[in-house]
């Protein structure tokens, strides 16, 4: 999946399109995400009382999943499709060699820099 938790993205369909928010969830099982203040729906939760004393509960505002594919990445502003690179790096063990690896990048595709 493209999308990151912490990812800044825009929602491109449904009845929240063109709301911007950060990503709090990813369920890459389900290909959805969790978009702060996106798709708010009303919870129910039983009232309960705390060790505190305080009571917990009653009608809760919550969000709820969204579908990856309704939601795009915003790089410099922007909302931008998502690629990826391969980076060739060098890497150091723990007794002091080193190696060459790969490691994968993500690249805005309307800019083409490193996200």
């Amino acid at each position: 999946m493209k999308i990151k938790t912490g990812d800044e993205v825009l929602v491109i369909a449904g009845k929240d399109k063109g709301a911007k928010g950060t990503v709090l969830a990813v369920f890459e099982d389900r290909n959805k995400v969790i978009v702060e203040g996106v798709n708010r729906m009303k919870r129910h939760v039983r009232k309960e009382q705390t060790t505190r004393g305080a009571v917990v509960g009653g009608i809760e505002t919550v969000e709820a999943p969204i579908h990856v594919s309704n939601v795009q990445l915003i790089a410099d502003g922007k909302a931008t499709k998502v690629g990826s690179r391969r980076d060739e790096v060098t890497k150091t063990r723990a007794d002091g060699t080193t190696y060459s690896g790969e490691r994968g990048v993500r690249v805005a595709r309307r800019s083409g820099k490193d996200i």
